[in-house]
């Protein structure tokens, strides 16, 4: 489990992170959102016991990680994919990390196999491509079979293969009773594949919940999809009901109306109905309405 309390760290004149808490569970994947600039990269720093905290405290299983010996065995992590030697081969990167965190050498073969690997282990890792490198990442964050993994932007340079597989492993090991903690800026992959969510922008807390919790904040946007031959006349009854329509490929598509109230409304004013299909509100589009105020650099539009 990952515990942060009161989290802060400033640099210099800047607050990176102010008084920061939430907590990451086992057996369960938790994304880790927020704009640019929001501090994300500087927290993971802190759990991770790579930068010490100005306040407040950041533990993995209850305790630090700055000064805990043979790190890999407690917490495996991917921050950085291009960090790495690109003159080594990969069995030679894994053997590195292994041999300095007490971990047999027969992992090295193992995690290599785990991630599509195999045949790669003795070619330099110059060589790899970004969606190698992110799998020998991956490699290196479960050398130590660790309970509590944490990953920053794992999908980059992946293809649908390599993100399908990920999103898989990510499950598997949650289900085995691990702590994933991912940070990510793919809204659709983290709505595929987180069970919760923790949210920040400019350094603060916005959420910590389950994904379905979030999406639904805000309320008020959910509609639907309406196909009918009365196009027209329905869009002119729910756009009078305070909904907003637009046409689509042949479809209405509402928001601002739910999908039983829209039926109802159809009902009434005698329209035809071919399809009804309720919209869900997107993590996305939550995320862009709750963070709108915690942008460091936007386009001055607001929504």
């Amino acid at each position: 489990m990952i515990e942060v309390t009161h989290l802060t760290k400033r640099f210099g004149p800047a607050t990176a992170v102010r008084d920061l808490t939430f907590t990451v569970r086992p057996g369960r994947v938790t994304g880790f959102l927020g704009p640019n600039g929001a501090g994300k990269s500087t927290t993971l720093r802190m759990i991770l016991g790579l930068n010490d905290p100005t306040a407040g405290t950041a533990t993995v299983d209850g305790h630090t990680l700055r000064h805990r010996e043979r790190g890999l065995r407690h917490v495996g992590a991917l921050l950085d994919a291009h960090d790495v030697h690109g003159g080594r081969t990969a069995a030679a990167h894994l053997s590195a990390l292994a041999v300095s965190n007490g971990i047999p050498r027969s992992r090295v073969a193992e995690v290599l196999a785990e991630v599509g690997l195999a045949a790669a282990g003795r070619r330099r890792i110059g060589g790899f491509s970004l969606g190698m490198k992110q799998r020998l990442g991956i490699a290196g964050a479960l050398l130590g079979d660790p309970p509590v993994l944490v990953f920053d932007e794992p999908l980059n340079g992946l293809d649908p293969e390599g993100v399908r597989w990920v999103r898989g492993l990510f499950g598997r090991l949650a289900a085995e009773g691990r702590t994933v903690f991912v940070s990510s800026h793919q809204m659709s992959e983290v709505q595929h594949t987180a069970d919760e969510l923790v949210v920040i922008g400019r350094g603060e807390l916005i959420a910590a919940e389950s994904v379905a919790e979030f999406a639904a904040r805000g309320g008020g946007r959910d509609g639907a999809t309406v196909r009918t031959p009365a196009a027209a006349e329905l869009a002119a009854v729910l756009t009078a009901a305070g909904g907003t329509v637009t046409t689509t490929a042949g479809a209405l598509t509402v928001t601002g109306i739910g999908a039983a109230r829209i039926g109802e409304l159809a009902l009434r004013h005698g329209v035809v109905l071919h399809e009804l299909a309720p919209r869900a509100r997107s993590l996305e589009e939550a995320f862009m309405e709750l963070t709108a105020d915690s942008v460091e650099y936007g386009t001055g539009e607001r929504r």
